[in-house]
């Protein structure tokens, strides 16, 4: 039987990477909680769709287009927004890996 390497750069880190992002995500919410609807959907899309791999930028920015349209049709100041802001991330997490 084949030993398994651990891939984790020191004992726990998954789970130090898991509490960081969900305290980020918490953070996230209750800052743009006081916002408009329009500005906090698109700071919170553009925010968290830095941080998309860069392999899955094109659907994610798919995504965005769609989900702008659709926000803006249906009166969504949110999802619109967000949509934008979610394909402005992908355009520039696109173009930092490809540079």
């Amino acid at each position: 039987m084949e030993a398994r390497t651990n891939k984790e750069p020191f004992a726990g880190a998954y789970y130090a990477a898991a509490f960081i992002t969900i305290a980020l995500l918490l953070l996230l919410i209750v800052i743009t909680s006081a916002m408009p609807p329009g500005v906090a959907g698109f700071i919170f899309a553009s925010v968290l769709g830095l941080v998309v791999n860069p392999k899955y930028a094109p659907w994610f920015f798919a995504t965005g287009v769609l989900s702008s349209i659709m926000g803006f049709i249906g009166h969504e100041p949110t999802v619109a927004w967000g949509g934008i802001g979610l394909a402005l991330s992908q355009i520039a997490v696109y173009y930092w890996h490809h540079k």
